[in-house]
């Protein structure tokens, strides 16, 4: 018995020191995760979201702290989680002594520094994760050494070398992701024949520098699905019989390489029947390559689910196989800028899901097939730069998706169809350098759909300008010129308020030029040279402060020319085959004065007739206005005007009071004008500043609409960069808004200024406008009374007072939303098509899917916010962009990035510093850094999908950062300040 007795407590003995034992053991461990945490935390020089705040040694468990996730059993840490939290610093070696992670995920923030090689010891990892951060240096070889390693992304960082073989060569690796792309990694890729990737799904190698070829070895990734080997240096034939055994592909971009097709660049058929294999691929770009040969039959044989091909910019030549129309799911198909030859095949027309084809820049012949009238989804159809003939088929008529017709460059004859004007959404129609004949149909001019350019030009057109030009009311740039019209030049093109380029030169015009032209408030160029124009140049032209360049050569235009307002910039050469002009304009002889005795008598007369006017007819003009004044009509107007200032409990001016102070809404007090009215300055008796916005009477039932709803934002919402109303003015008649006046104009003024005028706005102001506007948004969309979609942001509708505090402005279009009160989380776009009533905003400004019948969101504010910074760092209006570029400013920027920025962010520097450069390296950089994260954000913000873009609060709160990174450039202080990352807006 005390045998057993003894044996039982030396039992209970040994259980209880084993467990002592572990519990130290385990504790030791613990303590020693939570120390590599701790000196983690120690590298990080900026939390702004303060999620680090409870990692501290005592306190909350590690287990508990933000970002960790523990073992269950073990306590031990397996993952660290710190996406998005716009952390700065660098990464810490000590992590390596986390020797259960499996998971260390620390994307989306602004890590610099290099990668620890000390990672390459977390035996456990499965999942790293550091893509979109600012790291440098080589890719540690050690990282090769993570045998469990499943999901490796270090996308969109700074990293520099070449790839170590040892991270695709390991023979354990279990690898099924890696996203090495958008760095600056050199050399080949390192897979030898004898290496296995064999669980790999994805491979991003994406805008590098890579040279060589596709290694063979990469064919025993079997399972591969999506192959991103775009924008390096590859060299060699197209991957064949790599492609040939993935038969699960999905995606495959191999485009801007060196790639060649089989038989020395001469055989597409070899690479095409590879893929044929791969009967889920979706996506398919091999553009610029400088592919040769002809564009297989088999095309038509590949997946069913194939959506979009890319094979422009190449050397393709023959003809377009009709079997291409087996791909039935098409939405896109892009051959341009290739040698096709022979006709387009109408089998084309009956991919039934096409929505945009382009064909340009062949070598194309024959008729443009009617049949394309039956691909009803088609929204852009470019056959421009080919040798077309034959007529523009009336089939297009039934394109009711058309956006885009551009067929110029091509041999077309015959009359235009007015059945073209039918496609009522049309927003480009280019039509020039044919042989087009016949007069500019009513029904096309008449368009009023188009928001971009119609261009006629160079063909045979005849008869007069049409009136129904006037209808046009948003379009850009209308380009007639070189062809025969006749007449005059109608006065009604002063209804094309948005008119920016005008181009009439060539033709047979006569009569005189109208002034409404030049009362056009964005006009920049003007050319109606080489016609039969006469009479005097309308002062309207020189008061004009848009126009920049004008040509009025070679016609018979008399009279003194000034040389001021517009025509300060301009030399004789705008002036030229005009010998009845005279004046001060450089190089124009000087007018000389002849007074004759017939001018004499003339103000003579004059001034007896004025005099008997004064003395007799205006006492009863003012006798019988007094009269009509106390009639019932004056008291309705009254009343109404009553009704709504008491509605707004506003500050009481009167229609008389706004005429004194604008000074009869006089030309010289006009600061601004818009489709909707225009604004003028003044100063009220008191000498308060004031802007008077008075909308347009024209359109009465439209305005007063658009009157009520600025009225309703402006009284319901409250912040420091939503401009304030001080009151309103509402009568039958007239309608104003009257607004504080902002000394320093609008931002459009300081970003375009006149000619001869400097950019006065450095770096640190234009962020801090940025920031203003975003904050003023982010109030509008999340924490307004009733939330608003603004709908029209851009440069002028952002005002600037005496201190540079940006203002938002102009909300005659935005829509408003719903209640605080009501359920904001299931839906935040308005509650009627962006098409009922009013456009949604400006163009170049407006978001894609509002082209589309999408409804008002505030996804599409977010949009017009990434135009607006792409525009301030380029310097170009978007609509510039798309006649330079022939790409809307999205694409270009994209285009560029991310090895090609350098010359926009070097015309940045030198436009964001009226006061000179940088003088030290550290500002230096911080500015760089700044314009980089600017184009980042701008290309985030304008994704084509609304769902991918931020929100105005995540934007305010990038901008925000950027500010207080900036603000330390010109101070004593050396240390980094968090500047939030942005992720890769190139998916």
């Amino acid at each position: 018995m005390g045998y057993c007795k003894f044996s039982k407590y030396n039992l209970f003995f040994f259980i209880c020191l084993f467990f002592s034992a572990y519990g130290e053991y385990n504790s030791n461990q613990i303590s020693s995760d939570q120390a590599a945490l701790l000196a983690f935390k120690a590298g990080i020089v900026a939390d702004p979201d303060n999620v680090l705040d409870s990692w501290n040694a005592s306190g909350v468990p590690v287990c508990n702290w933000p970002g960790i996730r523990c073992h269950k059993t073990t306590g031990k840490v397996v993952e660290l989680v710190l996406s998005h939290y716009s952390l700065t610093g660098t990464i810490s070696p000590s992590l390596s002594n986390l020797s259960d992670l499996e998971v260390l995920d620390l994307s989306q923030n602004s890590f610099e520094g290099i990668i620890p090689p000390e990672l390459g010891s977390l035996s456990q990892l499965k999942q790293l994760s550091l893509s979109s951060n600012l790291l440098k240096g080589n890719i540690p070889s050690s990282l090769g050494s993570l045998h469990q390693l499943v999901y490796l992304d270090l996308g969109s960082n700074q990293l520099a070398g070449e790839i170590p073989e040892s991270l695709l060569c390991n023979g354990s690796f279990a690898l099924q992701y890696l996203d090495l792309s958008n760095n600056s990694l050199s050399g080949k890729i390192p897979l030898r024949n004898e290496c296995f990737l064999e669980d790999l799904k994805f491979l991003l190698l994406w805008s590098n520098q890579l040279v060589g070829e596709v290694p063979p070895a990469l064919a025993n990734s079997t399972k591969l699905e999506w192959l991103d080997l775009e924008s390096n240096s590859l060299s060699g034939e197209l991957p064949a019989d790599i492609v040939y055994r993935m038969p699960r592909l999905q995606f495959l971009y191999l485009s801007y390489n060196n790639f060649r097709s089989h038989h020395g660049n001469t055989d597409l058929q070899h690479f095409f029947a590879s893929l044929r294999n791969s009967s889920n691929l979706q996506e398919l770009e091999l553009a610029g390559n400088g592919l040769s040969g002809k564009l297989p039959s088999i095309i038509g044989d590949l997946s069913i689910n194939l959506v979009q091909i890319h094979l422009d910019d190449n050397h393709i030549y023959g003809p377009i196989p009709p079997e291409i129309s087996n791909l039935d799911n098409l939405t896109l198909l892009n051959l341009s800028s290739n040698l096709l030859n022979g006709s387009i095949p109408t089998e084309l027309c009956q991919i039934q899901k096409l929505e945009r084809l382009y064909l340009a820049n062949n070598q194309l012949s024959g008729n443009i097939p009617s049949e394309l009238g039956n691909a009803l989804h088609l929204g852009l159809l470019d056959l421009s730069n080919n040798h077309l003939s034959g007529t523009i088929p009336d089939s297009f008529a039934n394109l009711s998706q058309l956006r885009r017709l551009l067929l110029y460059g091509n041999s077309l004859s015959g009359e235009i169809p007015p059945s073209l004007g039918k496609c009522n959404n049309l927003e480009i129609l280019d039509l020039s350098q044919n042989r087009i004949t016949g007069m500019i149909p009513d029904e096309v001019a008449g368009l009023s759909s188009l928001k971009l350019y119609l261009n006629l030009s160079s063909n045979l057109l005849h008869g007069p300008v049409p009136l129904e030009l006037s209808k046009m009311d948003m379009v850009l740039a209308i380009d007639l010129s070189s062809n025969n019209l006749s007449g005059s030049i109608p006065s009604q093109l002063g209804s094309c308020i948005a008119l920016e380029y005008l181009n009439l030169s060539s033709n047979h015009l006569k009569g005189n030029l109208p002034a409404s032209v030049g009362r056009l408030p964005y006009l920049k160029t003007l050319d109606v040279s080489v016609n039969q124009l006469n009479g005097v140049l309308p002062e309207s032209l020189r008061e004009s402060t848009s126009l920049i360049m004008l040509n009025f050569s070679y016609n018979h235009f008399f009279g003194n020319v000034s040389n001021e307002g517009a025509f300060s910039s301009l030399t004789v050469s705008s002036f030229l085959g005009n010998p009845g002009l005279c004046g001060s304009v450089r190089g124009m002889p000087i007018c000389h004065r002849k007074r004759t005795r017939h001018f004499v008598m003339a103000i003579l007369v004059s001034l007896v007739a004025s005099s008997i006017f004064f003395m007799v007819a205006y006492p009863l003009l003012l006798k019988f206005k007094f009269r009509r004044h106390l009639t019932g009509e004056r008291v309705k107007d009254i009343e109404s005007e009553e009704k709504e200032r008491k509605e707004l409990k506003l500050l009481r001016i009167s229609h008389k009071q706004l005429i004194e102070a604008t000074g009869g809404f006089r030309c010289s007090s006009l600061i601004g004008s818009g489709q909707f009215g225009q604004v003028y300055k003044g100063v009220l008796q008191d000498t308060t500043p004031i802007a008077v916005k008075v909308l347009n009477s024209k359109a009465a039932g439209e305005l007063s609409c658009s009157f009520k709803r600025e009225c309703e934002v402006l009284r319901r919402t409250r912040h420091r960069n939503l401009i304030r109303i001080i009151t309103i003015c509402s009568k039958p008649d007239f309608k104003a808004l009257v607004l504080p006046l902002m000394p320093n104009g609008s931002l459009e003024n300081h970003l375009y200024p006149s000619p001869g005028s400097k950019r006065d706005l450095d770096l640190v102001q234009l962020v801090n406008i940025c920031s203003d506007v975003a904050e003023g948004m982010a109030y509008l969309h999340h924490h307004s009374p009733v939330r608003v979609v603004h709908c029209d942001l851009k440069p002028s509708n952002i005002l600037l007072d005496e201190d540079m505090t940006a203002f938002v402005t102009d909300f005659g279009i935005s829509r408003l939303i719903k209640g605080a009160d009501e359920d904001t989380s299931t839906n935040d776009s308005a509650s009627y098509s962006s098409t009922d009533g009013l456009l949604c905003g400006s163009v170049g400004y407006i978001a894609p899917e509002y082209g589309m019948g999408k409804r008002a969101s505030t996804q599409g504010d977010v949009y017009s916010y990434g135009v607006l910074l792409l525009e301030i760092v380029t310097g170009k209006r978007p609509t510039s962009v798309l006649f330079e570029e022939g790409s809307n400013l999205h694409e270009w920027i994209k285009s560029c990035y991310p090895h090609n920025l350098h010359p926009i962010v070097e015309d940045a520097l030198g436009r964001f510093s009226p006061g000179g450069r940088p003088t030290t390296d550290d500002q230096n950089k911080r500015w760089r850094d700044v314009i980089l994260e600017m184009i980042e954000l701008g290309l985030i913000c304008t994704q084509y999908n609304p769902s991918t873009r931020p929100t105005m609060l995540d934007i305010a709160h990038e901008i925000g950062l950027l500010k207080e990174y900036l603000s330390y450039s010109s101070s004593q202080h050396i240390e980094e300040v968090p500047v939030e990352p942005i992720s890769n807006p190139l998916p």
